[in-house]
């Protein structure tokens, strides 16, 4: 099943090109890595996937949705469906990971407590967070916090997760550690696109390489790029 269709898209970003002619398609469970220089259009193309940027031209679907066409009122829906991991983790400061799990559940309509609990208890266990619920995110190493952010990008049972350098601030041992989880995820049946600079991780978890470029978006052979 496609969980990505872009069909000769043009995506702007304050009225100039960012990418165009962009043919792409991803299927249920593929890994695909995207590479490419800053500014080539990674994070464009990803926020385009959940419409956080408008696409212009062509077809593109995400999810069964018309990203072209998508009514305001669908959006939230649309995001349910997708896990979106950040470089940055962007977790809540102020409360601690259960809390910061419970407030993403609250605000994607999950309404029964123990449903809840069940479900947070589900994520940290499959990121191996099952005993750090009760930590505040300044206690948490890098790691560490990146694992609870894929555990929140899991809470709805994502579709697709899209991850925007997820081991851009880990180090190299616990980078490789992310994606290995990320790529277990994929292997379960989740689609993962994960924007990267490191390249060597093609290599050691195998996926399909798209590289942003001259403003398009072509198939590269992971045997062919550089560390």
């Amino acid at each position: 099943m496609e969980t990505i269709s872009y069909k000769n898209v043009e995506i702007l970003r304050k009225e100039l090109v960012v990418l165009k002619h962009v043919d792409l398609t991803v299927e249920s469970g593929e890994f695909v890595y995207l590479i490419g220089k800053v500014g080539s259009g990674k994070s464009s193309l990803m926020k385009s996937m959940y419409a956080e940027i408008p696409v212009f031209d062509g077809k593109a679907e995400v999810l069964g949705y018309d990203i072209i066409g998508i009514r305001r009122k669908d959006i939230p829906m649309l995001r349910r469906k997708i896990g979106i991991i950040f470089q940055d983790f962007q977790l809540l400061t102020d409360r601690n990971v259960y809390d910061n799990l419970h407030f993403v559940l609250d605000a994607t309509g999950w309404k029964d407590s123990v449903e809840k609990d069940l479900r947070i208890e589900e994520v940290l266990k499959q990121v191996g967070m099952a005993n750090k619920s009760y930590k505040m995110p300044h206690e948490l190493s890098g790691g560490e916090q990146q694992r609870v952010v894929i555990a929140r990008a899991l809470l709805n049972k994502p579709e697709l997760i899209l991850a925007d350098e997820p081991t851009g601030n880990l180090d190299p041992e616990t980078g490789d550690m992310i994606v290995a989880l990320l790529h277990e995820i994929s292997q379960n049946g989740t689609a993962v696109v994960m924007a990267t600079h490191n390249h060597s991780f093609a290599a050691k978890y195998p996926g399909r390489v798209l590289c942003c470029e001259n403003k398009q978006v072509t198939a590269r052979d992971a045997s062919e790029l550089d560390d």
